[in-house]
């Protein structure tokens, strides 16, 4: 899957996350492969990369990584082929994962003697310096388990924004697709037909057209308007908010006009479908 990258909101990012943790954080794609990594390798893995086994082990590592994490469906954490921490997170577009986050070559709060024993296994194929990968792993930071756990849950969230703000996203998408994935995600905005076609970059005909050929032959604005009433219904079943919020959530400020809508699209006010369907 082709992904495109907004760099330079990204680099910003996750350059920012590094200043605060001295955390390295890397974007994989859906195969394991690197695309992006922010504040580039610590000593210990440069030098394990740098042999040409090294790196095959950790292209390798990386993919299985991602593997386990789109089985898990959510965060992955793991020891890499060398001995060091990981942590894997995918970043999900309409339902599908189409990147991952990870981040590590940290360790963890277990004695240090212990964990370099067990990385020193593991590198037994290792003709480099190895009194240098000794130093290099020995300068490694440690985590505690809670404080990874933080720094992955503040990735997780920040997934969403990612996401939402299209610093990272999926090129493989139908004109129709796009269509649709932008109504889903902007249908709460203030949106006219010249300001979607401008967004999709394409021309007016052709989003009327397009809308056609969602299900039930719509218009862009009876399009717009079917996923406000769709959200409206789930927030009036579901929720306490007052019926003048849920028209605002829903991208109308005009409450009658709200009312008038919802009542022609679903044949009862708002009011009475929340008592009807609460019953």
């Amino acid at each position: 899957m082709k992904l495109l990258f907004d760099t330079a909101k990204l680099l910003r990012l996750v350059d920012n996350l590094y200043t605060v943790t001295g955390v390295k954080t890397s974007i994989l794609d859906s195969e394991g492969r690197n695309v992006l990594v922010f504040g580039g390798h610590q000593e210990f893995c440069r030098l394990v990369n740098a042999d040409p086994e090294g790196h095959r082990r950790c292209e390798e590592c990386d993919a299985r990584a991602v593997a386990a994490c789109a089985a898990a469906q959510g965060i992955y954490r793991y020891r890499c082929h060398a001995g060091l921490c990981e942590v894997t997170l995918p970043l999900y577009e309409n339902g599908v994962p189409i990147a991952y986050l990870s981040f590590g070559q940290f360790l963890d709060d277990a004695p240090l003697e212990r964990q370099w024993e067990r990385s020193e296994r593991s590198l037994d194929w290792y003709q480099g310096d190895r009194k240098a990968v000794r130093e290099a792993f020995w300068a490694l930071r440690q985590y505690t388990f809670q404080q990874t756990s933080a720094y992955a849950e503040i990735l997780q969230a920040l997934t969403t924004y990612i996401l939402r703000e299209g610093i990272i996203r999926s090129a493989e998408y139908t004109d129709l697709q796009r269509l649709e994935i932008y109504l889903d995600e902007r249908f709460r905005e203030s949106l006219s037909l010249k300001k979607i076609a401008a967004d999709l970059n394409m021309g007016t005909t052709k989003l009327c057209a397009l809308a056609r050929q969602l299900p039930g032959g719509l218009t862009v604005t009876q399009a717009v308007a079917r996923r406000r009433m769709q959200a409206a219904r789930t927030m009036l079943r579901e929720g306490d908010m007052p019926v003048s919020a849920v028209a605002e959530a829903v991208g109308y400020s005009d409450y009658n006009y709200f009312t008038k809508v919802f009542k022609a699209a679903v044949g009862m006010t708002p009011t009475e479908y929340r008592k009807k369907n609460r019953q």
